[in-house]
């Protein structure tokens, strides 16, 4: 059997995962706000005819996409290495806050800007591996 004790240092591992509570809801207030500037009622997902309403609306249905495994590799490698892993998930954050600054310009390739984002995740994605080989005692 194995016992996983929690380091004091991944409280900062919990405080990012609440930090990514708040990029989304800051997306999707930005969302909200162009359906009403532009009368997309719900429950239409995009416009056939307004690109502008689509990029901030492609910006947060991408993190969304995300999102499930982000959290997972968030928690999962921040147990291990929380203070790596907490950097990381900081990184995806600001990353993805780029992101949906340069798809609001409506131009769709300035979304671009947030690509290193998936350094975050992609460390992330590390911490859990070595975690997951530590308890198999590969690592």
């Amino acid at each position: 059997m194995v016992a996983i004790q929690l380091l004091p240092q991944y409280g900062w591992v919990i405080l990012v995962g609440i930090a990514s509570c708040f990029l989304i809801l800051w997306q999707g207030v930005q969302v909200g706000k162009m359906r009403k500037k532009f009368k997309i009622t719900y429950p239409t997902m995009y416009s056939n005819d307004n690109t502008l309403f689509n990029c901030y609306q492609r910006a947060h249905q991408n993190t969304l996409e995300n999102y499930p495994q982000f959290l997972m590799l968030l928690f999962i490698g921040g147990i291990h290495y929380p203070l790596v892993t907490a950097v990381a998930g900081l990184v995806w954050i600001v990353g993805k806050v780029s992101y949906s600054l340069g798809y609001y310009t409506g131009d769709p390739a300035k979304r671009m800007r947030g690509t290193y984002s998936y350094l975050g995740l992609l460390t992330m994605l590390g911490t859990s591996i070595c975690f997951a080989l530590n308890l198999l005692g590969v690592y």
